[in-house]
């Protein structure tokens, strides 16, 4: 997942990088309002992670703006006030998630991933197909009934394309999806990844082709 941290409280973002991070997936971190707004209005994410309590903008206020353009990139918003008004105020703004803190990191985790597959209409946590299987809770892919050895950022590239099955992605759109803003990405680095990846997922149903000049579609074939 291409995570977005809207947070100000230096204690809850640090443990909340290091943990998704260490699950594998991409998480940048704002922690003004104002400028969170402004990155989401060029940026895009597959979830925000979204404090109430901001300064400069309220989270109420970033997510009025975001569903004013048109943006439906899942939010899942968290807060220390625990009063049902201040819920549905948030539900009603827009928020499609709410948990009032403290948290615990596997349910904000857990949350998030739900949020992720209710978007691309996903029902359970777990893609299977034929004898391919992708784990996203686990960050694990097997086939035939042996586990893929994979790395970290093959796992993010599997599981960015079982989401946009049958869609095209260039180049840039998988690097984007796929780094945070504080590393430095290559297309070079995006074409490694795949030509490895794809060596990997040889003999599976799941097969990920390059469109000349153009970037990359996963197809699934029926067995």
């Amino acid at each position: 997942m291409r995570i977005l941290l809207i947070e100000d409280s230096r204690a809850l973002s640090d443990a909340l990088l290091e943990r998704f991070r260490a699950e594998g997936h991409a998480i940048d971190l704002e922690i003004d309002g104002a400028e969170a707004d402004a990155l989401l209005s060029h940026a895009t994410f597959d979830v925000v992670i979204l404090d109430i309590n901001l300064p400069s903008m309220s989270g109420y206020e970033i997510l009025r703006a975001m569903r004013a353009r048109g943006d439906r990139t899942p939010v899942l918003a968290l807060t220390a006030r625990s009063e049902i008004d201040d819920r549905i105020v948030g539900l009603d703004t827009g928020a499609d998630d709410y948990m009032v803190k403290p948290c615990d990191f596997r349910e904000i985790s857990a949350r998030c991933r739900a949020l992720v597959r209710r978007r691309s209409g996903e029902a359970s946590n777990v893609f299977v197909h034929g004898d391919f299987e992708f784990d996203r809770g686990a960050r694990r892919a097997r086939t035939k009934g042996v586990d893929l050895e994979l790395r970290q950022r093959e796992v993010q590239v599997l599981e960015l394309f079982l989401s946009n099955l049958g869609r095209m992605l260039t180049k840039e759109e998988v690097a984007d999806r796929i780094y945070s803003f504080d590393e430095a990405p290559s297309l070079n680095a995006v074409e490694q990844t795949m030509t490895r990846l794809r060596k990997k997922l040889d003999g599976s149903p799941l097969t990920i082709r390059t469109i000349r000049g153009l970037g990359y579609i996963a197809t699934i074939r029926d067995e």
